[in-house]
Order: structure tokens, then C-alpha cells, then sequence
């Protein structure tokens, strides 16, 4: 740090990318625990420093990420439930790829006028997605994270200023961007995560007004529209994959070294050592350097193989949804008490 620029806390916000991100798309992300530490050996002894991370979406495994990665003791932790009372949650079971566009689209024409969002998983999808609506004569465009900065800055403002009344878009989209009157989340293609699913849904009714959230799934044989079977076989095989070339790459590699020699000699080195600290086999020294622990035969689970099958319950899920994702996010007692009345399962009439 610049020795007359006086760092006395770090703040972190979103921090749950931590864990989205983390290990394949971010991977620096895994060594913003060693920043403190450093910043702290060029002050005077004693010296503290605090550090805050925030999130609206960390379940009890996402806490414990975070915790551990951004090297925190006994930290204070202030959690506040996610119930939304005007936020219908709702899951619509499509048998075909045609479907599946018709309830997208019948969504949109219930609510005229009104802003809204459609998640999908790729940028291919939301590109082809946003062509065949604006075949159809709707006004939008695909929002993903191959866009150059001034055209999501674009598409932003002409969202937000109801000029374009929705956007084909990824995860890319949201973070930082406030539109208090979403009525509907539309998610076309579900995400892989819990975690993606309540930060996606939460952009709907930020004004405290009536807004619902629907996701199109395939019915479950993936016999007639395999895409959602497809998708997710697709991100786990590449999930597994980073992970098989992690720990192949940890014999090859020296046991302590420098982060850019590796990034240097290997492709994907960065994405290996952030998946190697996420299954304990490796410690940060620093933030550019590493070493690998002695016991590299007894890794942990990879967090990602329960994400799929948590998503899975939720959707097929017979109990209030509200209910499970209180559950989920680890609060079981307010769980006990809840029946939401407005989401497909509380009220059939919606199913």
C-alpha cells in the first residue's frame, strides 16, 4: 500500500462471490484473506485492522467459506432472515424447448408496462433468446459479461429508465444496479446454486409492492426438452474437470512457491491453486505467494457437488418454498412457523 495512504479496515461487498466465483471465475478472490495480514506487517506492532464482509444471499456453507477464506477469528456475525412477504415464488414445470419460450413469454405479456428480468445461464442463449424476442417485436437485448462497458451501460440506462421493460441476461447482470420496481424474475434457465437462485430472485419487488419470481424447469425424465439436464451435466463435468487438473497439477508443482510463476508455466494455474485452497490442500503465505500442505492425499469435498442436488430439492420441493429456503439459509426456527400463503406450493391455485 502507498506508505501515505492510512488503511484501517477493509470492507467487502457482495461477498458471496467468494464462493460463486471464487474457484473458476475469480480466482484471486481465494487470496483476499492474506491482504490484512500484509497490510498489518507494515504497521506498528499491536496495530488492528477490522474487516467487514456483507452479502444479501450466504447460506451456513457460504459463511463458512467466507470465514475461512478471508482468515476470520471469531468474527460478529448479524444475519437477517430473506423472507420477502410480497415476493410469490413460483416453479412451472415446461415439457418442451417451445413451451418453455411460451411461459417466458406469457409472463411478459401479463405484466404490460412493467420492468422485469430473464435469467439465462449462457451468453449464446441470451444472445439467441434476445433475437427471437425482438423477432417477435419486443424491445430488449442480451445483457452478458462479454459486453464492452459503455454497451452494459447502455442497456442499463435504458432499463432503468423504462425505455426497454426487460433484458435477456446472465448472471452478469444485477450487482450495483437498483431497480425498485421489478414485478417479475423470470428465470428461463435455473442456476446451478441456491445461493444464484435468492440473489437473482431478490431484484423483484425491492419497493415493497406485489412482484413474483418463476422458474421453468424440465419435467424430470429430461425426455423431451434435455436442455436443463444437458447444462448442468455441462458446468459439473467442468467443475470436475478444473478440480482433476488441480490435484494432478499439485504433484508437478513445487511445494512452495510464487502465484504468477504458475499462472506463467500453466494454463488454468490460477483456477488450480484456488481450487487447492478450497479442498485444503493449500495455504496462502502471502498474497502472491503459496505452499502446499504435507497431507496431499485427503482433500475435501468440493463444495460444488452439493450445490446441484440442493437446487434439485428446492424445485422439487412439496412444502412451503419460503419454508425451505429459511431452512436452507439457516434459519430453522422462523422455518417452523412459516407458511408463506402466496408462493405455488402454500396456494395450488398458482401451480
Amino acid at each position: 500500500s502507498h506508505p501515505l495512504v492510512k488503511m484501517n479496515g477493509l470492507i467487502l461487498d457482495e461477498a458471496h462471490c467468494l464462493v460463486q466465483w471464487g474457484d473458476t471465475f475469480r480466482p484471486a478472490y481465494r487470496r483476499l484473506g492474506t491482504v490484512r495480514p500484509a497490510l498489518l506487517k507494515s504497521k506498528p506492532a499491536g496495530s488492528q485492522m477490522a474487516i467487514a464482509a456483507f452479502t444479501a444471499t450466504a447460506d451456513p456453507t457460504a459463511q463458512r467459506i467466507i470465514k475461512t477464506t478471508l482468515q476470520l477469528k471469531t468474527p460478529a456475525l448479524f444475519l437477517i432472515n430473506p423472507y420477502r412477504p410480497n415476493l410469490s415464488l413460483r416453479v412451472q414445470t415446461v415439457w418442451t424447448p417451445r413451451g418453455r419460450r411460451q411461459q417466458m413469454v406469457r409472463c411478459i405479456q401479463q405484466h404490460p408496462k412493467q420492468a422485469g428480468l430473464i435469467y439465462v445461464r449462457t451468453r449464446k442463449d441470451s444472445i439467441a433468446i434476445a433475437q427471437w424476442l425482438r423477432e417477435q417485436g419486443h424491445h430488449t437485448a442480451a445483457y452478458h459479461a462479454g459486453l464492452a462497458a459503455p454497451e452494459r451501460r447502455r442497456i442499463e440506462h435504458q432499463w432503468l429508465s423504462g425505455e426497454m421493460l426487460f433484458v435477456i441476461c446472465t448472471s452478469a447482470f444485477g450487482m450495483g444496479i437498483n431497480h425498485p420496481a421489478v414485478r417479475y424474475v423470470v428465470h428461463m434457465q435455473v442456476p446451478m446454486l441456491l445461493s444464484e437462485y435468492v440473489q437473482e430472485v431478490g431484484r423483484a419487488g425491492r419497493d415493497g409492492k406485489s412482484a413474483i419470481a418463476l422458474s421453468l424447469i424440465s419435467e424430470p425424465t429430461g425426455l423431451l426438452d434435455p436442455e436443463d439436464k444437458q447444462r448442468q451435466q455441462f458446468f459439473q463435468q467442468n467443475l470436475e474437470g478444473h478440480y482433476r487438473k488441480a490435484l494432478q497439477l499439485s504433484k508437478q508443482l513445487p511445494s512452495q512457491g510464487e502465484v504468477s510463476a504458475v499462472t506463467r508455466e500453466y494454463n488454468d494455474g490460477a483456477i488450480a491453486l484456488s481450487l487447492l485452497h478450497s479442498v485444503g490442500q493449500l495455504e496462502w503465505e502471502g498474497p502472491f505467494h503459496y505452499h502446499l500442505r504435507s497431507q496431499r492425499s485427503t482433500p475435501q469435498t468440493p463444495a460444488f457437488q452439493s450445490g446441484a442436488s440442493q437446487m434439485a430439492a428446492y424445485f422439487q420441493t412439496t412444502d412451503c418454498r419460503w419454508r425451505f429456503l429459511l431452512n436452507a439459509f439457516g434459519f430453522k426456527k422462523d422455518a417452523q412457523v412459516m407458511r408463506c400463503g402466496q408462493c405455488d406450493r402454500c396456494d395450488r391455485r398458482l401451480s
